[in-house]
């Protein structure tokens, strides 16, 4: 049997969906809101919830528990491990962060629980994600507005690019991963997964000047990239909404990308996809036009 935890979340349902629609294999959800009937309660606030939830589970697809300061995730992410061998489970699928990501302060809670899981007295595969493609397609609609009246796109990108993934590419070698492992399993042997880690990347690395050219698209007028520095960066985060350790997180991702850090090196994702990448660009420019945007040029009335 297979769980998987995190479903509520935007992976985690995508991973569920996609074994549901596998014939051979058994899959649970977990989610903080279970109900014991429709999903299993994995609360990873809850180490209580963890032992109940993870009785038997053979394969254990570990939806990264961020969205935290790294304390918390570290804790969440120990407490996941413990539970996980104390109810026998064979093998754990760790949705972990990719090489371009290194360096980013984000790194630090996915790598000590690769530490930790290797620890463990199961078989462990890790799937280094590489960052969704929503990062750039939030920048772009989010500039949209902007960008429709002034023609600028202005981002704290320099002259770098970072490599991103589609969410449902990320998804589907999950399910890959997950439903071969519990084959495996179930015929009595180890996961040919056992032991590896995957790199995700994306195939395709976006930069500011890429970004302009998908509103330019979008909005049928011209648009130029015009690169910020990391002080106006921060000066734009304020009042945004956003936690202080997700400014830090954000802005370190920005400082990277203008480093020239955040491209891939390698992928292992077009080999463990059933078919090619889903393109990137292009979601861009749909994503803004799905907004409703559009240049002053071509629609006056605004």
């Amino acid at each position: 049997m297979i769980l998987v935890t995190g479903v509520s979340g935007g992976l985690g349902g995508l991973v569920l969906d996609g074994l549901k629609a596998v014939d051979d294999v058994e899959v649970v959800p977990g989610t903080r809101q279970g109900d014991g009937v429709t999903a299993r309660r994995i609360d990873f606030d809850d180490p209580a919830s963890l032992a109940e939830g993870f009785k038997g589970v053979d394969v254990l697809v570990l939806i990264s528990a961020g969205y935290a300061e790294d304390d918390i995730v570290l804790a969440r992410h120990g407490a996941a491990a413990d539970a996980a061998a104390a109810a026998g489970v064979k093998h754990v699928i760790y949705t972990s962060l990719a090489a371009s990501g290194e360096r980013m302060t984000i790194a630090l809670p996915h790598r000590w629980t690769e530490d930790r899981l290797a620890k463990g007295p199961f078989d462990v595969t890790i799937l280094r994600n590489g960052l969704y493609a929503e990062v750039p397609v939030g920048l772009a609609v989010a500039g949209a507005a902007s960008a429709a009246e002034t023609g600028v796109f202005a981002a704290p990108f320099g002259d770098g690019r970072i490599s991103v993934v589609a969410k449902e590419d990320l998804a589907d070698v999950a399910v890959r991963v997950a439903a071969e492992s519990d084959r495996d399993l179930a015929a009595g042997g180890r996961s040919r997964h056992a032991g590896k880690t995957y790199e995700l990347e994306g195939p395709e690395a976006i930069g500011g000047k890429a970004i302009a050219e998908a509103l330019t698209e979008a909005l049928g007028r011209e648009v130029e990239y015009r690169d910020v520095s990391i002080t106006d960066a921060r000066e734009g985060l304020q009042g945004s909404g956003l936690l202080p350790y997700q400014v830090t997180h954000t802005l370190s991702i920005f400082a990277n990308i203008k480093a020239g850090w955040s491209e891939a090196a390698r992928t292992d994702l077009v080999a463990l996809l059933p078919t090619e990448p889903r393109p990137v660009q292009g979601g861009i420019a749909a994503a803004v036009a799905a907004g409703g945007y559009r240049s002053q040029s071509v629609n006056p009335a605004g």
